[in-house]
């Protein structure tokens, strides 16, 4: 069992990333959803997947919401 160091968030990733980051379609913010492991854009209606600790940030590999 690893331990998950104070300064990263429970999926890996690091908290400072998540503030800077934006969603790259609408430059809008993105809220952290630590169970599905993705950043939400709500005024684009997509979900960005974060894969082994790394937001993957390309609108083609984002998840249209509903």
């Amino acid at each position: 069992m690893t331990d998950i160091p104070p300064d990263r968030a429970a999926g890996g990733v690091d908290p400072k990333l998540l503030e800077i980051l934006v969603c790259p379609v609408t430059k809008g913010p993105l809220e952290y959803d630590s169970v599905r492991q993705e950043l939400i854009s709500r005024s684009a209606k997509l979900a960005y997947p974060i894969r082994d600790g790394i937001p993957i940030m390309l609108p083609e590999e984002a998840r249209a919401l509903d």
